[in-house]
Formats: C-alpha cells, structure tokens, sequence
C-alpha cells in the first residue's frame, strides 16, 4: 500500500522535501521513477518536534516528578538490601520496573533497564540477561541507566552507586565526571551556540587526566516520543544545529574502567533563555529536569570547587523539597541524609 501512495504522488508530478538522513534510498528511487520531484532537504518537522511548548515542558516537569519517586525508592531498597546479599541485576531492574508501573500515566519503559555492577558497568550499551546477570556484591560500583515512559513525557535517568565504602580512585573518576557534568548544567551561553561546541565542557575534567569517554555527551528526547531524538545532540560529533529554547536534552558524562567498573551520571536538561542586564544579546542556559540524589559517599570534596558544592546543595535541596512528600517516612528520612548538605 505504501508503494501505491508513493506511486499516486509520482503521477500528480508534486515536490517532495527527502532527508538523506532519515529517508531510505528506496524511496528516494521510488518517488522519482513515479514522476515525483524529489528535493535533498532536512525535514522540517524535527526542530519543531523537538522544541517543546508550555504544555509539554509543563508534561515532562511532572513525568520526572514521579518517576523520582520510583527511581529514589528502588535506591533506598538498594542500599538497605544489600548487606544481606543474594542482589543482582535483573532483581534490581524488576524491582525499578515495578516501582515505575504503580505511577499514574505510566505507559512503559523507555528503553531497555541498564544495571551493571562491577565490570558489567563498564559496558557502556549493556542489558542484564541470565547469560550475563551478576550478584551484586561489597565494594563495587552499580550504574543504573533507566526511564520511563507517562502520557505527559519521557524520561532517561542514569545513577552510579557504592555499594559499601568506595575507594580512593573511584571516588576520583567519579568527581571527576560530576565537575563535567556540574559544568554543563551551569553553562551560559549565547543564542547560536551549538551541542558540539559546549561538549568540551562535560569532558575538560577527564581530559585534564588524560581520561575520556567513547559516547556523546547529551542525545534530544522526546515528550511521550523518542527517547533518543534528533536534531539536537552535545557531542564531539560535528553538528550544526543550533540549542533552540524548548529543547530537552541528557547530560550524561561518565568514565569507564573495561573489566572493572563504569561511572555516568545522567539528568535531563532544558533549554530556556536567560537574562542578562545589559546585554543586547540573547542568552541561554539549562534547567535541570531530573530529580534524585548524587551518591555523596562517591564524591571527593577536596577535588570540589566552592560553586560546585554550591550546586550539589541547591540541586539535593530541590530534589528533597519536591519529593519527600510522595514517599514513605523511611525513604523520606533516608533521601534526607542522602541530601543533606557538603561543605
């Protein structure tokens, strides 16, 4: 049926805009053996998919609100259950899923649950399964990388958890890749900047070691829609399209040890404008979307700079103040802890 209507086009002679990008060549092929009129463009349906209106900003805002819920429960359960031992990957990730499928709106995954523990971690693509699944066990490092979809958003939230006290050179890597994080999230930048030229910001830190990671740093995301979605991206990958308020898009640097141990840390981020007095030119910046906690025992504060502890503060704040009071008063006192104030 599909051929017939590229055939029906063909015979009216009409124009028709092909991405080169999206569109496969068979229908490229197809539409000019027709008699249509192809023309090599980019669809112009992205970049207004992908700026987000009032109400679907407003529908993503109450999508991660709830999913903060799920996701802050299943990780006081983590840290309260694992001393007993017998936890492992695929536990934890049912355990998520179960979490988020009570929550209103809720419609399904948003792309297949990542729990790597230990070296599993440091896969960067990995799905547990019974060939591969692991106990999770004392001193290790458990990277969780989920979302879900709700009738008002998406959401994609990655968390990196000690299990027990983490040593000296995890606690490192990992401040390391919360300072890049930390200053992508606080950037300023003008109108006309694109993801690949702040990039170098989630990455400066690693670099600095001689460290890196073989992923971008932030993907668009859709509203009840993809949970990868273009034109948008913050990558070393050279691309042109420009940060449009509206935009949501991850922040997500991490580092990975192969054999070892993964890190990553990944909120959702807005793009708004923002106002600078005295300036005649247009300003943007991020607002974080995603609400949970930062394993603060996984952080070296002496490798912190004062601004930086300032926004761990203000952003455990903000994660308390509007999710404490949808949980349990054992996980409420427990997320208190977990975001009570560094220095």
């Amino acid at each position: 049926a599909f051929e017939e209507q590229l055939k029906s086009i063909g015979k009216r002679n009409e124009k028709v805009i092909v991405d080169n990008e999206t569109c496969s060549y068979w229908i490229f092929k197809k539409l000019k053996e027709f008699g249509a009129k192809p023309i090599i463009k980019k669809n112009l349906c992205l970049k207004l998919k992908a700026c987000k209106n009032k109400i679907e900003v407003n529908g993503m805002r109450k999508a991660h609100l709830r999913d903060a819920k799920s996701l802050i429960e299943t990780l006081y359960w983590i840290k309260s259950h694992y001393p007993d031992g017998n936890l492992d990957e695929i536990e934890v990730s049912r355990k998520l899923f179960k979490s988020r499928e009570k929550n209103k709106n809720f419609i399904g995954l948003s792309f297949p649950t990542i729990a790597g523990t230990g070296p599993n971690g440091a896969i960067v693509h990995y799905r547990p399964s019974k060939l591969n699944n692991r106990e999770i066990k004392y001193g290790d490092l458990l990277l969780m990388d989920s979302g879900a979809q709700y009738f008002e958003g998406t959401t994609d939230v990655t968390r990196t958890i000690a299990i027990g006290e983490p040593d000296k050179e995890k606690k490192v890597k990992f401040t390391k890749v919360l300072k890049g994080h930390i200053n992508l999230a606080t950037v300023v930048f003008p109108y006309g900047t694109t993801g690949h030229q702040l990039d170098i910001l989630a990455r400066k830190f690693l670099w600095d070691d001689g460290l890196d990671y073989d992923h971008g740093t932030g993907h668009g995301v859709g509203s009840c829609l993809n949970v990868h979605e273009g034109p948008q991206s913050i990558s070393k990958r050279s691309n042109n399209v420009i940060l449009e308020e509206g935009m949501i898009i991850s922040n997500e640097p991490g580092f990975y040890k192969e054999g070892e141990y993964g890190i990553r840390i990944e909120n959702l981020i807005l793009v708004k404008e923002k106002y600078i007095p005295n300036s005649n030119i247009k300003f943007l910046n991020f607002e974080t979307l995603t609400l949970a906690p930062i394993d603060l025992s996984l952080i070296d504060i002496d490798l912190l700079e004062q601004k930086e502890i300032k926004w761990i503060n203000e952003y455990h704040r903000n994660v308390y103040k509007q999710v404490s009071s949808s949980l349990s008063t054992k996980v409420a006192e427990w997320l208190k802890e977990e975001t009570k104030e560094i220095s």
